[in-house]
């Protein structure tokens, strides 16, 4: 059984995908649920939550849900948003919503599953974001997030492995998704991302899902932090 949390599109679509192709019950957690249902219509096994992710009666939810498969094998905090912009054009309330999905987000729903991945010796992939391994320019909150997603997943990592649990985290560059729609727009843009990716941009969600299912399989099992 595996969680997917910004499951309605892009990455998290993509990766609940690919863990239903490879035989998983996967559970699709976030916000829309209308768009949560499209994705699942095409899948075997699925199941859907309409939750928010960055409360703790979202978390509880998210995990009550998966538990009716049995249990819990694999969480994949995928949700996240993106406030833009320099620190005199980020309010206190933008950074604070930016936290609450991007950072609280992860530590409140894997607190939550914590157990049940010590139970059946799981794992938990996180998204992260190469903004989290450096700084961009107008993205200062996102940056900071992201950056905090970064070391969580190595402490966590840390943590995890006394009990049998690996963390890890997939740190992508320019992606298609509706997260990024106004990014791909903008052709100056894409050309500097070409510059910075040798293999070109924007990558396709799809190939990063492949690498949550490989970091989250047993292919993996030496893999952590």
């Amino acid at each position: 059984t595996v969680i997917v949390t910004g499951a309605g599109s892009g990455i998290g679509a993509a990766t609940a995908t690919r863990f239903s192709q490879e035989g998983a019950a996967v559970v699709l957690a976030g916000r829309d649920e209308g768009k949560l249902e499209r994705v699942a219509a095409g899948l075997a096994n699925a199941r859907v939550v309409s939750a928010d992710v960055g409360s703790q009666d979202g978390a509880a939810a998210i995990v009550e849900t998966a538990l009716t498969t049995g249990g819990i094998d694999v969480l994949v905090n995928n949700a996240g948003i993106v406030i833009d912009g320099e620190i005199d054009q980020v309010s206190p309330e933008d950074w604070q919503k930016q936290f609450q999905t991007n950072v609280f987000g992860p530590y409140i729903v894997t607190r939550a599953a914590w157990p049940h991945l010590r139970a059946s010796g799981g794992n938990v992939v996180n998204t992260s974001s190469v903004s989290g391994l450096g700084g961009d320019w107008g993205m200062l909150a996102y940056n900071a997030s992201k950056g905090a997603v970064t070391n969580f997943t190595r402490a966590l990592a840390l943590d995890g492995a006394k009990h049998g649990i690996r963390v890890n985290a997939v740190n992508p560059a320019l992606t298609r998704s509706e997260l990024t729609r106004d990014m791909l727009s903008d052709q100056d843009l894409i050309a500097r991302f070409r510059e910075r990716m040798p293999l070109g941009a924007p990558v396709e969600p799809e190939a990063v899902a492949a690498v949550i299912a490989f970091l989250a399989s047993d292919d993996a099992r030496f893999v952590t932090g």
